[in-house]
């Protein structure tokens, strides 16, 4: 969806203003299919997966490749996509942004053009009205719970207004290596299938084996990942501990640090979200900002700036007002 921005209103003598968010029958129909595709079959697969232990039975490889897949593209999720492309915490050489770029589409969870310019609304609009995937929005008591966290885990992916790429993300189309990978993106999400498929064929020497490397390294994959990463946006938002003031309801869940590669500590990353490091303190287990840290030792990114003590305690919420995660 990344040729949007061709849909932009106004005439040669008197344009309008730049619309935020577009919204038609043929955008509706795109998201349609990305959702069946990415969203449903991911969970069609895994349901196959497990059928197919009666024929192949779960070996070593197929756990390799699920780990091995779910950390790249975990990694190029948070430290690309989010870190990096929507809130540009550090800069990095070229063929990183163009691999975490690939790395990431291949999670399935839309070009990265796409997803800046959805993440973009979600931080403008967090919690409030216009944004995309809050659990907050469905109304008070047990159903209006309920119902937001279905929504923003899951249900808004099917239909809702495509946040304009004009307006929200001008500096990656002005990068012609992003632009490029975008246009490719379900390119990119068969290759990641296939990679394991073709890992698992080899390591067996057997048909099987690249069915049970395309399931689990493949569908699976997907399926943990996109969960993982829908539960960010719907139960820390309204589960967890709060240490830091934001205009939103973004909690921390730091018993999820590991599993969600940092992505966890959620206030934190609202409370700063030009920190390249979501856990704040080195021991606040975040792996996204592991990766950052060896990437620059390696001289292939630089920048980065982490909130100072005084900036943290001008937002810090007192103990006696919440428990520190």
């Amino acid at each position: 969806m990344e040729d949007v921005e061709s849909t932009e209103s106004g005439g040669p003598e008197r344009p309008g203003p730049r619309r935020k968010v577009l919204s038609s029958p043929y955008l509706h129909k795109l998201q349609r299919r990305h959702f069946l595709l990415f969203d449903i079959l991911p969970i069609v697969g895994t349901a196959g997966a497990f059928a197919f232990l009666a024929v192949h039975p779960l070996r070593i490889s197929d756990v390799v490749l699920l780990f091995a897949m779910w950390l790249l593209t975990g990694l190029a999720i948070t430290v690309g996509y989010h870190r990096l492309f929507t809130h540009r915490t550090f800069k990095a050489t070229r063929s990183v942004t163009v691999v975490l770029a690939v790395l990431g589409s291949m999670a399935g969870q839309g070009s990265v053009i796409s997803w800046v310019a959805l993440h973009r609304r979600h931080h403008e609009c967090s919690d409030r009205e216009g944004d995309p995937h809050s659990p907050n929005l469905s109304g008070s008591g047990l159903a209006g719970r309920l119902k937001g966290l279905a929504h923003s885990h899951f249900l808004w992916m099917r239909r809702h207004e495509y946040p304009n790429i004009v307006h929200y993300a001008p500096d990656l189309l002005k990068n012609q290596p992003l632009v490029r990978v975008a246009r490719l993106y379900y390119y990119w999400v068969v290759l990641g299938l296939l990679l394991p498929a073709l890992i698992g064929g080899l390591v067996t020497m057997s048909w099987t084996g690249a069915a049970s490397g395309l399931l689990w390294g493949g569908f699976v994959r997907i399926f943990l990942l996109e969960h993982i990463v829908w539960a960010i946006n719907s139960f820390l938002h309204m589960f967890g501990t709060r240490p830091y003031v934001s205009r939103e309801n973004s909690r921390n869940g730091g018993v999820f640090a590991l599993i969600t590669l940092g992505e966890a500590w959620h206030n934190n990353h609202h409370a700063f979200p030009d920190s390249p490091s979501f856990g704040l303190d080195w021991y606040r287990l975040d792996p996204g900002f592991w990766l950052i840290r060896l990437l620059a030792a390696a001289g292939l990114a630089w920048d980065l700036k982490l909130p100072d003590e005084d900036r943290r305690a001008a937002k810090r919420i007192p103990v006696s007002a919440a428990t520190r995660a």
